[in-house]
Formats: C-alpha cells, structure tokens, sequence
C-alpha cells in the first residue's frame, strides 16, 4: 500500500512560491492500479516524484506498507529515503533510459546487483528472478538482445521487468505509452495491469493516454495540484 496524506509541495519563485501539489491524499491498494492524469503542468509528476522519495514535501505524509511495516517516507533522511526506494519501490520512468552496452538480460542483473544483502543472497535473487521476470513480460527469446535491436515496446517491457526486479510493494510509472503506438500501448498497459496483480504490488501510473483507461483500477484527475476528481473503473 502507498498513501499520500494531505501532501503539500512548493517550489520558490522569485520572493515568493509557486504550489505544485496542494494538500493531495490518494491511496494506492496492493494489487491495483491508480492511474493519476491531468493537464501538462497540473503537479502529476511531482506527486509521483514525492511517492518515490524523490522530493520531500513541504508538509504530509507518504505512507508505504501494510501493518506493523508503514514507514512515512516523507521523515526519511535522504540516505533511508534511497534505501527504502532499492528495496520498496519499484519505479518506471517514461524513458526505458536502457543502458546501451547491456543486453536484456544484464539491465537487469545491474539493478538486482544494487540491491543490499550478501553476495551470496544478492547471486541468488539474480539467478533466481532475472528469467522469471523475462518471461513474464514475454522476451526471454530475446534476453540476450541490446536496446537498439528491441522495438520500443520491446524496450520498455525490460524497464518494467528491471523495476520489479526486487520485488517492491510499490510500482511507480510514469507515462509508459507516450512513446508507442495505440496498439503497442495498449499491450503495455495490460502487462503492467497483469503484473500489478500477480505480484500484489501497490502501482500509481501518471498517463495523459485516457484511451487505454480499462487498465486502471481507479482513474484521478489532477488540476492545478489539486485532486479534482476520481473514477473508478467498471
């Protein structure tokens, strides 16, 4: 589960501020995706930037866990805030940002690599998910491929594989159609609808694509930083 309570968020301009999220509270339930759109401008990417960890909000709460293991991330240091994000959080950006050198296979390994533990717990978590996790997203025929031999789909389906690749209760995504076509698209969104579910993770994915919104669990409109409105789906 990921919560935002009451999430303020502020940037300086000039001798006064500019309110990029204001007073926002939003819940993601594990299993579910909440997709978050609005306006360009609107504070979508900054309220995930904060659900990440990236940024501190001025005041509020960010909520990650069930039970007895809630953390408000937003108390965090920055080095617990980086931390929790390699062992919790999971995050998608809208660019696969793929390391050119590595094939498929290895985008992975690097990141499970970055992960805490021993060497020998970190050797079987990357022996023991990295094939897995290809084929859930359906390239393990091409795990031995560099990103300038896979489609742009093909692509972005390894920066899903590589957030989940420690297995976080959240998944964060931001935008993950901008760059395909419809029908492209639309296989992305029901990959990350799929996995959302078998892995029981917590995803809020930002979009502006509303075509593809039968994927989402519960739609929420963002307008000037504000919550405008929700949808849940049918």
């Amino acid at each position: 589960m990921i919560e935002l309570q009451n999430v303020t968020l502020t940037f300086p301009d000039g001798e006064s501020r500019i309110t990029a999220v204001d007073h926002v509270t939003l819940r993601g339930d594990n299993g579910s995706v909440t997709g978050i759109t609005g306006p360009s401008g609107s504070g979508k990417s900054s309220i995930l930037a904060i659900a990440a960890t990236l940024i501190r909000p001025d005041s509020g709460g960010v909520l990650i866990g069930d039970g007895t293991a809630v953390i408000d991330a937003a108390q965090l240091s920055r080095s617990e805030a980086a931390e929790l994000r390699r062992e919790r959080i999971g995050i998608v950006f809208q660019q696969s940002n793929l390391l050119p050198a590595l094939t498929a296979r290895e985008q992975l390994q690097v990141m499970a690599r970055l992960g805490g533990g021993s060497r020998r717990t970190r050797r079987a978590r990357i022996d023991g998910r990295i094939e897995e996790l290809l084929d859930a997203v359906g390239l393990a025929a091409h795990a031995d491929k560099r990103p300038h031999q896979l489609s742009g789909g093909q692509r972005q389906r390894i920066a899903i594989a590589r957030g989940l690749v420690h297995e976080p209760e959240v998944l964060l995504v931001d935008e993950p159609t901008s760059a395909l076509d419809r029908e492209r698209g639309a296989e992305i969104m029901r990959l990350i609808s799929r996995l959302t579910r078998e892995r029981d993770t917590a995803t809020l994915l930002v979009t502006h694509d509303l075509v593809h919104r039968d994927s989402l669990d519960e739609l929420l409109t963002v307008i000037d930083g504000r919550v405008s409105g929700s949808t849940v789906a049918a």
